[in-house]
């Protein structure tokens, strides 16, 4: 039996680990191996042993029913339709003993060998080489689409050029991407595809980030910007400094991480595949059945004519259509949502992702630009402004935060020479330090009150993020800092609300300012002044009402909450190693509106899979039904496995084409 990825088939632990992959290629249906990968194969020559068996078979129908030569009779006959059989069957039959061997007797090659060498065994000869080609013919074009389908998702990624051009001695020298070392220098010419991450030495340059985030509005890159793997440079030449090895950059991760996607089974998947494993001994038992008691109960019982009911009764039942049409749907998810720059970590997480109804959201960088601005700067005249801006400047440097970036931007250059000693970062709060023996506190009002300042201010009518200042124990003033709300963030709720998908924003920043983005955007639910371990308890709150959460952040801070929620969605996955990590699904650029865009996929990925699985349900259903009643032959048989494995496939290549 397929080995689950996870004894939770809901939630599997992804987060942050290794996965073995070689198991689930998604041409294991039923948990049998198809060695029908085409390979290098063109379609002609996939398509040759059908069509050799085709062309003896219609000239032995044509001799049987309308030539009607005198020597087609007897073992002349026979050996000819042993030759139409050979070419397709051979394949299935030996197929059919190896899995006998590995112990797996009740395989769909077994089906398909019993039900056409009884075919031939009662004297049905064309009709058991039909049988046998038009399964070898479904079989071409499920590998067809198998392939296609994970061909479309490695073509998305996989467009690295082998060669790179790398300046030594400020000479251009060719060579093999695999080869450039760190260091190495790359020219990029306009047009060319960039092979490897690396630091823009350049003073700028405008890439095309398609490859990898799905956005074709260019993107420009400053002096000293990671540029990466996959981008192609758009206009004048530009200079790279090699920063990451060929096969640990990110366009390689995102690629495995895509291709590693189908190991992750989805629960719909993995229960089909069980139901085959017992289904298809079930079905074999009842042929036998149909084919051996009506002995007991029918007067003019004819061995013939049940065996061939029961060979109808095999053929219809043979499980292809499911076990290929439903991972297919899959691998269309994950490659659909890869083009459009979201990475599904496993089809899993295409089925939790559709059934969402509540998504949680981080507010900065999330729905804001995440590029703070210094509005106002506010300080008590027994203070010296500069001096302390200098002090702030100089803690705020030690810090990572969107906030630090603001203040640096809006003093300036740091001051290396202000003795700093103590630094700490205080979760949730800020950070504190010492400057000549007196403390130095920069952080919310809550890292005021934790340290006893006192303060007259009424900080909850100031709507911008408020950044409060002590220094010697005494308040010294305040800092203002506004952020921009990203331009797809309304429109990203509005879609939200269409699938009936309530949004809970989650912040540390201030309620104020939580409360006006959220009023902005008509966000349900808002709650600011958070620490990570309130937002926890949020989303515990929301999930113990048996409601599904999806949480939305940067994939680092907010690792607790994305590994309780049911799918952890990250933005802008470019960014960060830990966020591809950490999130169950990626979105690579910072764009909100891809998150209604992830439950859509996910949505339309899991109709098609449930429309396949009805559609395959109901016609077997009704041609088994005719079968054993005498009231199907072969032929039917034959649509009732083959013709609905075909319409589940294009069903499920379907989309691959769909606009989201």
């Amino acid at each position: 039996m397929e080995k689950c990825c996870s004894t939770n088939p809901q939630k599997p632990d992804t987060k942050g680990h290794k996965h073995n992959h070689a198991e689930g290629d998604g041409h294991d249906h039923d948990g049998h191996d198809h060695s029908h990968d085409s390979g290098d194969q063109t379609a002609f020559q996939m398509f040759l042993p059908a069509i050799i068996s085709f062309m003896i078979l219609l000239a032995g129908i044509a001799f049987d029913n309308y030539i009607k030569p005198a020597w087609f009779t007897g073992w002349v006959r026979l050996v000819w339709y042993l030759a139409a059989y050979i070419p397709v069957g051979f394949p299935v039959l030996k197929d059919a003993c190896k899995s006998i061997i590995k112990g797996d007797v009740f395989s769909e090659f077994f089906l398909m060998s019993i039900a056409t060498i009884g075919a031939f065994a009662i004297g049905e000869y064309p009709e058991g080489v039909a049988v046998m080609l038009f399964y070898a013919v479904g079989e071409v074009f499920q590998s067809m689409a198998v392939t296609r389908a994970k061909g479309n998702i490695k073509a998305l990624l996989d467009q690295r050029p082998d060669e790179v051009t790398v300046m030594e001695n400020n000479q251009p020298k060719t060579m093999k991407a695999k080869e450039a070392k760190i260091g190495d220098i790359i020219q990029l010419k306009p047009g060319e595809k960039l092979a490897l991450d690396g630091e823009l030495l350049s003073d700028s340059a405008s890439f095309n980030t398609a490859a990898l985030t799905g956005e074709s509005k260019p993107d420009t890159k400053n002096k000293g910007e990671i540029v990466l793997a996959g981008m192609i440079n758009m206009n004048s030449i530009a200079l790279v400094k090699v920063n990451t090895a060929y096969e640990d950059s990110k366009l390689s991760k995102i690629l495995e991480l895509v291709q590693n996607a189908t190991a992750q089974k989805a629960p719909t998947e993995l229960f089909i595949r069980k139901f085959a494993k017992v289904y298809t001994p079930i079905v074999v038992f009842l042929a036998i059945g149909i084919c051996l008691l009506p002995y007991f109960f029918v007067n003019d019982y004819q061995f013939r004519d049940w065996l061939y009911r029961a060979l109808i009764f095999l053929v219809i039942s043979c499980p292809c259509a499911l076990v290929i049409s439903i991972p297919l749907g899959y691998f269309g998810g994950i490659g659909a949502a890869s083009r459009n720059g979201i990475l599904f970590k496993g089809s899993n997480f295409l089925d939790s992702i559709a059934e969402i109804q509540n998504v949680v959201m981080d507010k900065t960088g999330t729905m804001t630009e995440g590029v703070f601005k210094v509005q106002e700067v506010s300080m008590s005249p027994e203070f010296k402004k500069e001096e302390i801006l200098q002090m702030v400047n100089a803690l705020e440097s030690k810090s990572t935060h969107p906030v630090a970036t603001a203040i640096h931007n809006y003093v300036g250059d740091i001051n290396h020479n202000i003795p700093l000693e103590n630094v700490e970062e205080i979760a949730g709060h800020g950070l504190k330090a010492t400057i000549n023996g007196k403390e130095l506190l920069v952080g919310n009002f809550k890292l005021m009150d934790k340290f006893n300042i006192s303060y007259d201010l009424n900080h909850a009518n100031i709507v911008y993020t408020v950044i409060a200042v002590a220094y010697d124990k005494k308040f010294a003033g305040y800092i203002t800092i506004a952020d921009s709300i990203k331009e797809d963030a309304k429109e990203t709720l509005d879609k939200l609300h269409s699938m009936n998908v309530k949004a809970t924003m989650l912040s540390g920043d201030k309620s104020t300012v939580v409360k006006y983005v959220a009023d902005q955007l008509g966000i349900d639910h808002a709650f600011g002044d958070l620490l990570p371990e309130d937002k926890v308890n949020k989303v515990k709150e929301i999930k113990s009402r048996n409601q599904t959460v999806a949480f939305v952040g940067d994939g680092v801070n907010d690792a607790p909450v994305v590994a309780l929620s049911d799918v952890g969605i990250a933005m802008g996955g470019l960014g960060s190693d830990a966020t591809i990590e950490t999130a169950d699904v990626v979105i690579q650029d910072d764009k909100p509106s891809k998150i209604p865009m992830a439950i859509n996929i996910g949505k339309q990925t899991k109709k098609i899979v449930w429309q396949n699985i009805v559609l395959a349900f109901a016609v077997k259903a009704v041609v088994l039904i005719l079968g054993a009643g005498g009231l199907a032959t072969m032929w039917e048989a034959v649509f009732a496995d083959v013709g609905v494995a075909l319409l589940a496939i294009l069903n499920a290549v379907r989309i691959q084409r769909m606009k989201f």
